[in-house]
């Protein structure tokens, strides 16, 4: 019975309607009307479209269990492992920094903006680090590995991410004088369409979304960003506002002339949940291992993914500057003029 509870519990907080529940229980449907009661309607919104996407995967027949099933279990083991951690951190962040913010902000609707700008700026940097500091990728790579796109694939993320992620966020928003609710809020904002933009091809085929392609970063840019590909590596680091991205020069459209390949670079056994969830410290840590002298094994650490002591580095900076290359060259050779063959006296 306890078993059956747990899962129920569980099941209903997945699906976050356990508050919409509640209101129903109490009948204060009031409720809906505050802040709180729209956060509370708002929350099935992720849950629900990944069913949506689901169903409509099985009902063309493009249902893949291998699509889902490694997203589930990481998100199963992390509700075991780390269900107060990021809680905790965010607390911790605002009790050390808050006296120390540079102005005053309140919920007036230009502090709103500003925050939004200054939450992204944090975002760009936590996901930034995420994928040029080594020991950072190994946390954030378990996001990356899954081979396809689908909702599921918000939910696949190393424990101590998100910990990491909102240390660096929720104190740099701090210091710049995010205030606490107006920072909630915009994460909340910011969570819900961070989720949306995983959203697969089996619910949206172009994620482009028309014109907001050219305003915000749309599930067609995080496609990019979750791209193997070289030209697509590092790219749309940001989550709604695009204004980092092109500050920084990490901006990139999807090319239609151009499949994406999702996952990353190394072979991963997609079905090998310790592959997936810590392969990457597995081979950080033979890098270490076999380096030679401690400054090259701390260099492994703390250089970008693909840094090799050897100096035969295979950064993403690498590998995209090479395949730039090569396809300006290609380029290069198709436009040249075909030779005229010179025609014999009959």
């Amino acid at each position: 019975m306890v078993v059956v509870q747990t899962i129920w519990h569980e099941l209903i907080a997945f699906l976050g309607i356990s508050q919409i529940i509640e209101i129903c229980k109490t009948g204060n449907y009031k409720v809906l009307l505050t802040l709180n009661g729209i956060f509370s309607a708002i929350s099935p919104l992720i849950p629900l479209l990944l069913l949506i996407e689901i169903g409509r995967a099985i009902f063309y027949k493009r249902f893949k269990i291998e699509d889902y099933k490694m997203p589930f279990f990481i998100f199963v083991a992390n509700r075991f492992i780390s269900r107060f951690l990021s809680i905790a951190a965010v607390a911790f962040c605002i009790g050390v920094l808050e006296k120390y913010a540079l102005l005053s902000t309140n919920m007036k609707w230009y502090w709103f903006i500003y925050g939004y700008i200054v939450w992204e700026f944090s975002h760009f940097i936590y996901h930034y680090l995420g994928h040029k500091v080594r020991i950072f990728w190994c946390l954030h790579s378990t996001h990356h590995a899954p081979e396809s796109m689908n909702l599921s694939v918000t939910y696949a993320h190393f424990f101590l991410e998100a910990p990491y992620a909102d240390v660096i966020r929720t104190s740099i928003c701090i210091l710049m004088g995010v205030n606490p609710p107006l920072l909630f809020l915009i994460m909340f904002i910011d969570g819900t369409w961070g989720a949306f933009i995983h959203v697969g091809e089996n619910l949206i085929k172009d994620g482009r979304l028309g014109f907001l392609n050219k305003i915000i970063l749309t599930p067609s840019h995080h496609r990019v960003h979750h791209a193997k590909n070289p030209l697509y590596m590092d790219t749309n680091f940001c989550n709604l506002l695009n204004i980092w991205d092109k500050v920084f020069h990490t901006y990139q459209d999807e090319r239609r002339d151009m499949h994406i390949e999702y996952g990353i670079s190394r072979e991963v056994n997609p079905n090998n949940f310790f592959d997936v969830y810590f392969g990457e410290l597995y081979y950080l840590w033979k890098d270490i291992v076999k380096a030679p002298g401690l400054k090259n094994k701390l260099l492994y650490i703390v250089m970008p993914p693909g840094w090799s002591h050897t100096g035969d580095h295979k950064t993403a900076k690498v590998v995209k500057q090479a395949f730039i290359e090569e396809e300006k060259a290609a380029m290069a050779a198709a436009s040249q003029p075909m030779p005229v063959a010179a025609s014999g006296a009959a």
